[in-house]
């Protein structure tokens, strides 16, 4: 498949939320579950960084940055990132690719590391991390509670650039 990545545009959102409201309905992806409206997502991502890819012009996947720590300007080079890939298109190189050009963005854009916090049950998006260079640096035990009331435990991943923030 031919893939192309593009910034992400306020005309992309219902396409953008169709695939994030997949990656909610399978418990594998965010505690996430009421409704999002651009507005609010527009509010905690970064205006860098966001990305769509597209096949044949539909957009069939998504990636963002967050601030990891907003209140700490020591830490504005740290992103949080999140992916997510329309069921149809995952297992096909699609999140690799994304993440590939998300990794470039965050680096041309000077963050020095990404981190994600990633349910531990969810073995496919921890071997895309780690297939793209990201290490687990920790674990978290019950860190909430899902929409059923579970508690859930989650994986820390990071990944520290080799052309930023090596001085």
């Amino acid at each position: 498949m031919q893939f192309q990545v593009r910034k992400m545009q306020k005309a992309d959102w219902q396409r953008v939320y169709e695939i994030y409201r997949q990656g909610m309905k399978t418990g594998l992806a965010t505690f996430t579950v009421e409704e999002l409206t651009y507005e609010e997502f527009d509010q905690e991502r970064l205006s860098v960084g966001r990305l769509v890819i597209l096949d044949d012009e539909e957009v069939v996947g998504w990636a963002t940055l967050k601030q990891a720590y907003p209140k700490i300007p020591e830490y504005d080079g740290v992103a949080e990132l999140s992916v997510y890939i329309d069921e149809k298109y995952q297992g096909k190189g699609t999140a690799t690719f994304l993440m590939e050009q998300l990794i470039s963005v965050s680096e041309d854009e000077g963050f020095w590391m990404l981190e994600s916090d990633i349910f531990s049950n969810n073995p496919g998006s921890i071997a895309l991390h780690e297939k793209c260079g990201f290490r687990q640096v920790g674990f978290r035990e019950k860190i909430g509670k899902d929409s059923c009331g579970t508690w859930r435990d989650t994986v820390l991943m990071e990944r520290r650039s080799r052309r930023i923030g090596n001085d």
